[in-house]
């Protein structure tokens, strides 16, 4: 016998369709359409007397490396030649946006704050696998 969910007391809270799981070349397409917003970003903290000198110099020294042609592993490598480059980016950015106050990076960020959740995300992973030795000699 099936029920009745009407009667039963049930109500509808959504019944739209479900919306599709979203596949890594989406997300990936939504983090490079971000990347101006990013880009503009990191620019306006690093010109904001409010932010620490030691964190724009920290920045500024895992940017110098990444352009540098000197890798911890070289570039040519396929697959792995970016990779030192890209953790250390994503560390610099997380590391970045966690010590400076929300107010002044959401003063500074023109898109969304969804827009912004997705970068923290997309940049936060980057020091989740960086050891804890590593982390622990940041500038505070």
């Amino acid at each position: 016998m099936a029920r009745d969910e009407s009667a039963a007391g049930f109500v509808a809270i959504d019944d739209t369709d479900p919306v599709g799981r979203r596949t890594w070349s989406d997300i990936a397409l939504e983090v490079a359409l971000l990347i101006p917003n990013v880009v503009t970003l990191l620019l306006r903290l690093l010109a904001d007397p409010r932010v620490s000198t030691r964190r724009k110099v920290f920045l500024g020294a895992v940017l110098a490396y990444a352009v540098s042609p000197i890798d911890l592993i070289p570039d040519f490598v396929i697959g792995l030649g970016h990779l030192d480059d890209v953790i250390l980016l994503s560390l610099a950015v997380d590391h970045l946006l966690r010590s400076v106050d929300e107010a002044i990076v959401r003063e500074h960020w023109d898109g969304s704050v969804d827009g912004l959740d997705l970068v923290r995300s997309a940049f936060g992973w980057g020091a989740e696998i960086v050891p804890g030795v590593v982390a622990r000699i940041l500038p505070r």
